[in-house]
């Protein structure tokens, strides 16, 4: 489980900066009035949404074998939580489910696009959801101790 733990952790770092990336490649684009080029805009998004998927994936492994996550609820109860317990039981995984969806809406939207504008505004505006979804939810606190 240490070793999910930590893939969890640091995999984070990585999709943050790609997500990042993402989202102000986008605007540049959109603001920019650049051409949507397959080489370098479509790979940046895909390789954010895969990686952000590739978290999700890895953050529900670590929910349902860790002590902070699904135990957690069933062994205190909703009631029971304290306000760090409550961030890591239920408030990081369901706002980042969110922020996958939002991600994927993005990504789904972006290809019923022709303009190039059109499809950096859509992964700018949903990209850009899912990374402040993201930010908000992050356990700031076990991640700077």
């Amino acid at each position: 489980m240490e070793i999910i733990k930590n893939l969890h952790s640091y995999l984070a770092y990585i999709v943050l900066a790609v997500l990042i990336i993402a989202v102000v490649n986008a605007l540049l684009g959109w603001l920019g009035k650049k051409d949507f080029t397959l080489h370098k805009d479509l790979r940046i998004s895909l390789f954010a949404l895969i990686l952000s998927h590739i978290q999700l994936l890895v953050g529900l492994i670590l929910y349902f074998v860790s002590a902070n996550g699904l135990k957690a609820i069933q062994s205190l109860g909703m009631g029971g939580l304290n306000a760090p317990a409550r961030l890591l039981a239920v408030e990081h995984p369901f706002i980042n489910i969110i922020a996958l969806v939002s991600i994927t809406m993005g990504w789904s939207r972006h290809k019923k696009f022709m303009e190039s504008d059109k499809k950096f505004k859509t992964i700018t505006i949903f990209y850009g959801l899912g990374l402040l979804l993201i930010l908000s939810r992050i356990p700031w606190g076990q991640w700077f101790s």
